[in-house]
């Protein structure tokens, strides 16, 4: 049994700029980058945001700190580095836009890969990477996708590209718009000690049964002691 936990450490050698070329039709180039950038800042400074720019809007998309690494473990052997059986990363995210009938649908990729740790071996890890669109503090979109990851060699790293082509949102009136992904395994689950102690109710015994009054001796009468 493999027991799964997130790591916030930073792994080494972690590019991968080959594997994103999978991907490339999903990728915008820096100066389009740069003129969202520059477009959102005009935006908040309260300038008019032109009908031809918000059809060229595709939302920012960020890798939420703190969601970029996800390790398993052996069981029992949670939070030990020498009980850790995968560890994967995300090392890069893109996404593309397309807009019809009133809606704004992105393709959200994200590339990775999964290393083994010292009690790896062959198998899959499945890893909880969750797509959220938000507008202020509004969200608009949130799923959370079990992707799994086949791990053939465990003298090698194994690379992997997550998708989501179906991120479907109403179409933006203003360039406010963020996109999140990462891993997400929920909120950590309570220690054995700080879990509440379960109460076992014992029923009482059933009370004794009243002692019931010794008999009185039967009394006989003569035929002397009726009164006559």
């Amino acid at each position: 049994m493999v027991v799964a936990t997130s790591n916030f450490r930073f792994f080494t050698g972690l590019a991968l700029s080959g594997l994103m070329l999978a991907i490339a039709g999903c990728q915008s180039n820096s100066g389009d980058v740069l003129k969202v950038q520059g477009n959102q800042a005009a935006s908040a400074s309260g300038e008019k945001v032109l009908a031809s720019e918000l059809m060229a809007y595709c939302p920012t998309l960020t890798l939420r700190e703190g969601t970029a690494y996800f390790n398993t473990y052996a069981r029992g052997g949670q939070g030990d580095p020498s009980k850790i059986v995968y560890q994967a990363s995300i090392s890069e995210v893109t996404r593309d836009c397309k807009r019809g009938n009133g809606q704004l649908t992105m393709n959200v990729a994200a590339a990775g890969r999964v290393v083994p740790g010292p009690q790896g071996a062959a198998g899959s890890i499945t890893m909880p990477i969750r797509v959220v669109v938000t507008r202020g503090s509004d969200v608009l979109y949130s799923q959370l996708h079990q992707y799994k990851v086949q791990v053939n060699s465990t003298s090698s790293a194994t690379q992997f590209v997550f998708t989501d082509p179906n991120v479907t949102v109403p179409e933006p009136t203003s360039r406010n718009y963020q996109v999140f992904v990462g891993y997400d395994e929920g909120p950590p689950k309570a220690k054995a000690e700080e879990q509440p102690r379960r109460v076992v109710r014992r029923k009482r015994p059933a009370p004794a049964p009243a002692a019931q009054p010794a008999p009185q001796p039967a009394t006989t009468t003569s035929e002397s002691d009726i009164p006559r």
